[in-house]
């Protein structure tokens, strides 16, 4: 799932597992983790002087066009996660993004992502290239 280089960009997100999104067993339900997904990569791209708002604002949609989540081991109630969001190649149409679920209570990752978006054109609804600014903001996050 994983490319097998280093990742041009991480960035890491902390949220806790709420009881709502608990399964009968007290697991995370295993839908929860795209949103989790969602929420750091949304944190990511604020991160960078650059919020979705700010896309959308410019006319531009990011649609998710490809998830993949591996489940390694459960996450339970109440345990606060560390969402790391790797990059390993600079976006054009693409946004390749990758997950890394972590609690304490275990050194391996518990999940494993992956979610493709595509820079998309509101007005026309065909890709388009990631704009400019958005391209400048994460270069300069990756070469600080």
């Amino acid at each position: 799932m994983f490319p097998e280089k280093e990742p041009i960009y991480r960035f890491t997100h902390r949220l806790r597992s709420r009881y709502g999104e608990t399964d009968q067993m007290g697991y995370v339900y295993y839908g929860r983790y795209l949103e989790y997904f969602e929420e750091s990569r949304t944190e990511m791209i604020r991160s960078l002087g650059f919020p979705y708002t700010k896309l959308e604002e410019s006319g531009i949609m990011l649609p998710v066009i490809h998830t993949e989540v591996d489940y390694k081991a459960p996450v339970y109630y109440d345990e606060l996660m560390k969402v790391e969001v790797l990059l390993f190649d600079t976006p054009t149409v693409r946004l390749e993004t990758y997950y890394k679920v972590f609690t304490d209570r275990r050194e391996q990752p518990h999940i494993l992502g992956n979610v493709n978006l595509c820079f998309m054109k509101e007005e026309t609804r065909k890709p388009c290239r990631a704009p400019a600014e958005f391209m400048d903001s994460l270069t300069a996050a990756i070469n600080s």
